[in-house]
């Protein structure tokens, strides 16, 4: 049997006749030794056709459709022009070597050419690679080079190109710092009041939030000089005046530990520290929150922005969050628990990360895994639709909510849930709904428009009337 090689490279399409195969007799070793020696490799591959890339362009839409392993109609023109046609009923007395066992699927899909792609056939592809420059005349020891470098770069390029308002990259990021941020700011509040305990140990007892408690100490400073002139100041810091007032009457008879002017210096730095953090906290996670809407409105409006987040940092991206089944995606964060458990031959977790949602703590304890599994599903429907749908939109989101509630109410009350049909079938209503509203915001304008046109139209047939019947009468 004949065996063609196909060959893309960054300057075009080649195809390759295999000669002497029965003589090598399919022995990989053999092609490999016979790959470092030109002559040799010569005999045993000649090029059958060449056909260059048309632009830059034209190169770059090859190599992605090549690497998503589609068929496009030029590489299908170039395969059914150069190699022998195919009969209907007989038997293919060739077989066409590829590099990509996907390609070469979908050239048998669609021409009925039988292709390979074994260790035999790699082997062949790549002393071709090694010789190709070689095997074109008009082609240039450079030219090869350039076309790689330039090829290289425009596909480097594209992938890499992307929609600034989707990039789920910025969420996870987000969501890794905001963690990080509440260990180190729960670890410095705790040592701040560890550190200003010394001088006012009562004041832990008073003000329990971490943030309002290093506020209270950049405020006080020494506890020495807090007085009852203060308590105003003291007031619009802490929020509550009669919490103020036991600041000062705490202070008056406290036992505390004097401090020096540099110890309460460096305690008021760190304090300032804590705030800062603290305050740099807050912003992120309204940033978090913003990115989320753009990115992924259905699955932050279902579940949550916090969660949502973990959820894609946890998959990678939203796409591949928008590949995993349901199934994958309520373990998701319980891998471990999950391995023990199929190893052991004990009960698999029930949950991941999707624990933190509010829906999870609601349900009762017998009620947690279906809910899970069930919260999952509307997780996995809300992630696909945001990740394919060109168009953002909180609707489905919010139905999907929805639906979570009614099946909450169906495990603890018995009340019959809506169908998941009838719900999409709102949501795609609602959806319609809003934009037919923007249309309609629009047309009013343009109405008015016309409308002013034709009584400027009526005003002018009656101004020439008017005149007309002037000159009747003089």
């Amino acid at each position: 049997m004949a065996l063609f090689l196909f060959y893309e490279s960054a300057s075009g399409f080649a195809l390759f006749e295999a000669h002497g195969i029965d003589e090598i007799g399919h022995n990989t070793n053999a092609v490999r030794k016979s790959v470092s020696d030109l002559n040799r490799f010569g005999k045993v591959v000649k090029l059958r056709s060449f056909n260059p890339f048309t632009s830059a362009l034209d190169a770059l839409k090859q190599c992605n459709a090549f690497g998503e392993g589609l068929l496009t109609d030029e590489l299908r023109i170039v395969l059914e022009t150069n190699l022998p046609k195919v009969k209907e009923g007989k038997k293919c007395k060739f077989s066409l070597g590829v590099s990509e066992p996907k390609i070469g699927s979908q050239i048998f899909e669609v021409t009925r050419i039988p292709c390979q792609s074994n260790e035999f056939v790699h082997e062949l592809l790549r002393g071709v690679r090694v010789h190709f420059d070689r095997f074109l005349s008009d082609l240039k020891s450079g030219d090869m080079l350039k076309a790689q470098l330039g090829l290289g770069h425009s596909y480097s390029r594209a992938k890499v190109k992307f929609n600034v308002n989707r990039v789920d990259n910025m969420v996870i990021q987000a969501i890794f710092l905001l963690d990080t941020l509440d260990k180190d700011i729960n670890s410095f509040s705790v040592r701040v009041r560890e550190w200003y305990s010394w001088h006012f140990p009562e004041l832990v007892k008073i003000v329990n939030d971490n943030y309002l408690y290093a506020k209270v100490v950049k405020f006080i400073e020494d506890k020495s000089k807090l007085s009852e002139d203060k308590i105003s100041g003291l007031t619009d810091v802490v929020g509550d005046e009669d919490k103020a007032k036991e600041i000062v009457e705490a202070a008056k008879a406290s036992m505390e530990q004097d401090l020096s002017p540099v110890d309460l210096i460096n305690v008021q730095q760190f304090a300032q520290r804590v705030m800062n953090l603290s305050e740099y906290r807050r912003k992120l996670y309204d940033y978090l929150v913003a990115k989320m809407n753009d990115i992924a409105p259905n699955l932050a409006s279902l579940i949550g922005e916090v969660v949502g987040a973990r959820l894609i940092s946890h998959a990678g991206s939203l796409t591949n969050l928008a590949k995993c089944p349901s199934s994958t995606l309520q373990i998701l964060g319980a891998e471990k628990a999950l391995f023990r458990a199929l190893k052991t031959r004990g009960n698999t977790p029930k949950y991941g990360l999707i624990f933190h949602s509010s829906f999870i703590g609601r349900a009762s304890a017998r009620n947690k895994g279906r809910m899970a599994r069930y919260l999952a599903n509307k997780c996995s429907i809300a992630t696909r639709i945001d990740c394919f749908s060109e168009q953002g939109t909180t609707a489905f989101g919010e139905k999907l909510r929805e639906q979570v509630e009614e099946r909450l109410d169906f495990y603890d009350k018995g009340v019959a849930p809506r169908k998941n049909i009838n719900v999409m079938k709102s949501a795609i209503e609602s959806v319609e709904n809003k934009d037919t509203e923007m249309e309609t915001e629009e047309v009013p304008v343009e109405v008015s428009g016309k409308k002013a046109k034709k009584k400027k139209q009526k005003a002018a047939v009656a101004d020439e009337g008017d005149d007309m019947a002037v000159g009747k009468a003089t």
